[in-house]
């Protein structure tokens, strides 16, 4: 019986070249699932290779060894051979006949139960974050890297980038594969462009834990900055953000643009930076339309409607400023703020030019040695522990958020949660925006946050709240 089947599919090159890829590729699904089963671990590529590069090679070989046996009875046919096209003559009286079709259907079936385990696998690992972030390396580093360092970090990829349902999955792969063969002909941009114009709706995957229809209220926000001057000053800053939501029957602070009684349209520039007409659609059915103090290009977009990411453009993949991350840093106590000039040694050695990720941490360590070591001297050699541990931070600032082979450098990426270092809420609230009859879009400040205090050394309301 198993000469009868080896012949079969080893009577010519095609089928038995099929023969040794189902053979070869079927062990190696098998042996790698077992070492997985065992704990061992290998990354994404494990993953791919197992569930879906070697799945792929079974499949084919199954193709070869039919291509094979068909080829092989056409040539007969052609030379003459006697019932070499015929179906052949199934008699289940037959004890031969019936261990065959035991034989095919038991083939058959390990067959696609091995495939399907494989198919359904490969998508888990096609969906999973480090697929995702490491397969691409270069490409996807500036995204994977921000994703682990923010507040969605045990968030997987897909569930923001796909959603639920198979209509978005079924776009994203075949937007993939279009990704796949760019990053294999090197042919993306630099810096991947952003914002993301086929991403899915956020009503369909930010509100699957975000409720717009929450009513959050008031939240107190203090913000640590430390000074260029020796002392490294500290100077506080104290905003009561007016974050609203849906409260009863209506919506109130910043979270009313989300009001689901409301709808905001707009046209924009391709990178959503500049706005330019802006359509409001009240709960009484009342629209208005503000137009720019300039004429509308021809090349603005179609029209969007508003949702969570236009505001939080960077939910996830988040990138800092460097005067940012050293406040941060310093007011969390991972940088020693007794050291003189930290905030601007600091600054300097972050905002130096440098052509990739290991000159930028020899080029940070060289220069906050030198400066110490040449200045303080004592100091250097007192404090040396808290001059590694301010060197080492740093650095993770500087991989962090700077990626010169993408070209992703400070500021690359705007946050438009904040008016100060990019347009964010000025790109509507400019109050060049109006309608025909005259009304203006507002710029009061005092619609979305108190200012309660503003870089003071003591803030008399943070001593009142916290004596």
């Amino acid at each position: 019986m198993a000469k009868h089947y080896f012949a079969a599919m080893t009577r010519n090159k095609t089928s038995l070249a099929g023969t040794g890829l189902v053979i070869g590729s079927l062990t190696l699904i098998l042996s790698l699932i077992a070492i997985q089963m065992i704990g061992l671990r290998g990354g994404a590529y494990i993953g791919i290779i197992t569930f879906v590069l070697l799945p792929m090679v079974l499949a084919t070989g199954l193709v070869l060894i039919y291509v094979g046996i068909r080829r092989q009875r056409r040539l007969g046919e052609s030379i003459g051979m006697k019932d070499a096209g015929a179906f052949p003559i199934v008699d289940l009286n037959q004890e031969r006949t019936r261990k065959a079709i035991l034989g095919v259907v038991g083939v058959g079936t390990v067959s696609a139960v091995v495939l399907a385990a494989a198919t359904y696998k490969g998508v888990e690992v096609m969906d999973s974050t480090p697929f995702c972030g490491t397969v691409c390396h270069t490409v996807m580093q500036p995204e994977f890297t921000a994703h682990q360092r923010s507040p969605h970090a045990r968030v997987a990829c897909a569930d923001c980038h796909i959603g639920p349902g198979a209509d978005w999955f079924v776009k994203a792969k075949i937007s993939g594969a279009w990704q796949l063969v760019a990053v294999a002909f090197n042919l993306y941009p630099t810096p991947i462009p952003t914002p993301v114009h086929n991403l899915r709706p956020a009503r369909d995957t930010c509100e699957q834990c975000h409720w717009p229809t929450t009513h959050v209220g008031d939240l107190l926000k203090v913000k640590s900055v430390y000074t260029d001057d020796e002392a490294n000053t500290e100077l506080k800053t104290a905003v009561l953000l007016k974050v609203g939501g849906l409260a009863g029957r209506e919506a109130s602070g910043i979270h009313w643009h989300v009001n689901p009684d409301v709808q905001i349209r707009y046209r924009s520039s391709e990178d959503r930076q500049t706005i330019y007409d802006v359509e409001l659609t009240q709960p009484d059915g009342t629209v208005k339309l503000f137009k720019p103090a300039d004429e509308t290009p021809e090349e603005a977009s179609e029209w969007r409607t508003m949702d969570c990411i236009d505001c939080h453009n960077r939910p996830t993949h988040q990138y800092h400023l460097p005067m940012d991350e050293v406040d941060n840093a310093m007011a969390k106590g991972y940088m020693d703020k007794s050291l003189p000039f930290l905030k601007r040694e600091s600054m300097k050695a972050l905002e130096a030019q440098y052509n990739n990720h290991e000159e930028a941490r020899a080029g940070i360590s060289r220069q906050m040695h030198a400066f110490y070591q040449e200045n303080y001297p004592e100091i250097a050699d007192e404090k040396n522990a808290a001059i590694e541990q301010v060197i080492r931070e740093l650095q993770v600032i500087y991989t962090s958020n700077v990626f010169p082979e993408m070209k992703v450098t400070w500021g690359t990426y705007p946050d438009n949660t904040q008016h100060f270092d990019s347009p964010g809420c000025w790109r509507c609230h400019d109050r060049k925006h109006k309608t025909d009859d005259g009304e203006k879009i507002s710029r009061d400040c005092g619609m979305c946050h108190t200012i309660l205090a503003q870089e003071e050394e003591s803030p008399e309301i943070l001593e009142t709240l916290n004596p």
